[in-house]
């Protein structure tokens, strides 16, 4: 019988903004699960983690001047977001899904593992 090997490697990122560290870690989700989101869907997934929710005007409004974008916009990408239950609807706000939510004021440390079977 053929000895299979585990390999290990460590990777390891700094970032000063808890932003970046929600946008990094929202884009391994989507390469690990294959959602192919897009680097918008990506923004506003990581800013409605950091906000709490994106239903409240003042935080659709930042996010529009932030990064440039429109009301529309914001809802057609919350509209696929829910699809891939990746943003829930709780107590009538849009949330990042607890499945997937984390406190990225805190060092995150993730471990990855790729199975064969």
């Amino acid at each position: 019988m053929e000895e299979r090997k585990t390999i290990v490697q460590r990777i390891k990122k700094s970032e000063k903004e808890s932003m970046e560290i929600a946008k990094r870690y929202y884009s391994l989700l989507s390469s690990i699960n294959d959602l192919k989101l897009t680097e918008r869907e990506i923004q506003l997934i990581a800013f409605t983690a950091i906000k709490g929710n994106i239903s409240y005007s003042s935080n659709r409004e930042e996010f529009c001047t932030l990064y440039h974008s429109s009301s529309p916009t914001i809802n057609n990408i919350i509209s696929r977001l829910k699809k891939l239950h990746v943003l829930i609807k709780d107590s009538g706000k849009i949330k990042v899904n607890p499945a997937i939510l984390l406190n990225f004021e805190n060092d995150i440390i993730l471990q990855i593992s790729l199975i064969h079977g």
